[in-house]
């Protein structure tokens, strides 16, 4: 169960980049947390990084084996986890959204990022690490991200981080166990549902030029479907397409 081992971390760098190391000589139970009062140098998609004053909001990683899950449904497991970040997050605040493919947004600010790092070996996964930072207490962000906000800036409430791991885990296990039994298509379905900007025309960018379109689903395989102007539906995999 995810939660049922949390092991609490003072400084370190990344919480991905530790639990990874402690994958090297231990092992560790399915479900297992590294949380971090200070993550250093957390990271996002990318090349980008994740800001978080120390000790005010949760940055995290989940030790996973979801050895039943075929290669071909990985978006799925990006899926489970940014369900259960939602799941969680709509208790408190309307308006919650998945700015695919896995950040977690309330209106048009951004809450949450999420990052995924598997390992396959002989063709199934070995293991996935979900990194997660939620911004919880922070009131002030200093970093150049041009939209962060926390539950305290929305809700103007204290929260107590322990608690709110322990209820995040248990919306996390939810979805992890809905994707351990492969229910593909309802995490599809509940994730399509939550898509940010879906069905409203905005501006992006492809690989060569800014184009009009609007969202109206996610693939099988992760890709993200637009319509343009046109009628045409593209689709494209992360990097192939930027918000606008």
């Amino acid at each position: 169960m995810i939660g049922s081992t949390i092991e609490h971390l003072d400084r370190v760098d990344s919480t991905n980049n530790y639990a990874a190391k402690e994958l090297l000589t231990k092992s560790l139970n399915d479900g297992t947390v590294f949380v971090a009062a200070c993550q250093q140098s957390g990271r996002g998609q990318g090349q980008s990084s994740w800001e978080s004053a120390d000790g005010l909001n949760l940055t995290f990683t989940v030790v996973l084996y979801p050895s039943g899950v075929a290669p071909s449904h990985l978006f799925s497991i990006s899926q489970a986890i940014s369900l259960g970040v939602t799941d969680f997050l709509s208790r408190f605040v309307s308006d919650v959204s998945v700015k695919w493919p896995n950040d977690i947004y309330v209106n048009d600010k951004k809450i949450a990022g999420i990052l995924i790092e598997t390992a396959i070996a002989g063709g199934k996964f070995s293991r996935a690490l979900a990194g997660i930072g939620l911004n919880i207490n922070q009131e002030v962000f200093v970093s150049d991200a041009p939209n962060p906000v926390s539950l305290k800036n929305l809700t103007g409430k204290t929260y107590e981080l322990p608690l709110m791991l322990t209820d995040l885990c248990a919306c996390l296990d939810n979805r992890y166990r809905s994707l351990i039994r492969g229910d593909y298509f309802i995490l599809q379905h509940d994730y399509g549902k939550l898509l940010y900007r879906k069905g409203i025309w905005a501006k992006y960018r492809d690989q060569d030029s800014d184009f009009e379109g609007r969202i109206i689903g996610i693939e099988g395989d992760g890709r993200l479907q637009i319509e343009a102007r046109t009628g045409e539906v593209r689709g494209f995999y992360f990097k192939e397409v930027s918000f606008k």
